[in-house]
């Protein structure tokens, strides 16, 4: 019969070994690192480009003011596709900028490193090899 007490415990060792790997530790730093570069970029895009572009762009309020509305009166429907276009320019300015930072800067490192071969056959696996070409030796023959 298997001890209920050790059957908890063995869970939370196995936890601690999954939720302590280097790995999903890294992922977790990236996730945040990326949520904060988001909210940087969403900044720059909300605060700074799209009212320029509402400068240009004809309205009170630029772009925010466009808007759809249906119906009249309390039936009256509201649809600001003007927010949608400035989320949308918001995604793609922070597809660029990971792109930029991920493929032309992370990729320039990555290139850097030097490429290390494989390491050098152990003893065991030359005599396997050894062997190996002995034996096709005697099959071709």
């Amino acid at each position: 019969m298997i001890d209920p007490a050790k059957k908890v415990f063995s869970l939370v060792d196995e936890f601690k070994a999954f939720a302590l790997k280097g790995s999903v530790i890294d992922l977790a730093v990236g996730v945040i690192i990326g949520a904060a570069f988001a909210k940087i970029v969403d900044s720059l895009v909300k605060n700074i480009i799209m009212p320029f572009i509402g400068l240009i762009l004809p309205g009170e309020k630029g772009y925010e003011s466009w808007k759809i509305v249906i119906g009249e009166g309390e039936a009256q429907k509201v649809i600001p596709y003007g927010a949608f276009i400035g989320d949308v320019v918001n995604f793609l300015l922070v597809a660029v900028a990971l792109y930029i930072f991920i493929v032309k800067f992370l990729g320039i490192i990555m290139r850097n490193k030097k490429e290390v071969g494989p390491p050098p056959p152990t003893r065991d696996q030359e005599l396997l090899t050894e062997i190996r070409d002995v034996l096709k030796a005697k099959q071709v023959a």
